[in-house]
């Protein structure tokens, strides 16, 4: 299996980086992403993602996922708010950080583990870094169900 995932936890909580390398991967091969690909994701806790969260969409809350993309945005400009470090041989998709504490409290009103919703979270932000979006209902009914499928052909656990 080819590394996609460069992960920094945060936390105090072990996370399976086999199993969410694996979640990258399948998530890229399902969206038909072509060559390989480099994603940072950061585990992080509740102050850190509401100071990300308010600094850069200007929401002075916890959320539970934040995606930074490397790629164009829509008007084909590349993100300048952001400098990444970009290696030569993988395609630097951006980086995700996913809020450890949070992911646990929707975990548990979901009624599924964390390590799903982390899963889930890391999926979404995947689908962020490629352009996909959720600001309009058809949008956020389209990222839903892609999520889903994608969840469910490649980890489909509790």
């Amino acid at each position: 299996m080819k590394e996609t995932l460069l992960i920094k936890n945060f936390t105090k909580h072990k996370i399976s980086q086999k199993y969410l390398n694996k979640a990258a991967e399948k998530t890229l091969e399902i969206v038909d992403f072509k060559g390989p690909a480099e994603i940072s994701l950061v585990i992080t806790g509740d102050q850190k993602i509401k100071t990300l969260n308010k600094k850069y969409r200007k929401k002075d809350r916890v959320t539970d996922v934040l995606s930074f993309s490397a790629l164009e945005n829509k008007s084909g400009k590349k993100n300048k708010k952001i400098k990444f470090i970009s290696p030569k041989e993988k395609a630097f998709l951006g980086e995700i950080f996913i809020c450890y504490p949070q992911a646990a409290r929707q975990s548990k009103f979901q009624n599924h583990s964390t390590k799903k919703e982390i899963s889930i979270l890391l999926i979404h932000g995947i689908l962020h870094l490629l352009g996909y979006t959720h600001a309009k209902k058809p949008e956020m009914t389209k990222m839903k169900q892609k999520e889903k499928a994608i969840y469910s052909l490649c980890l489909n656990e509790k």
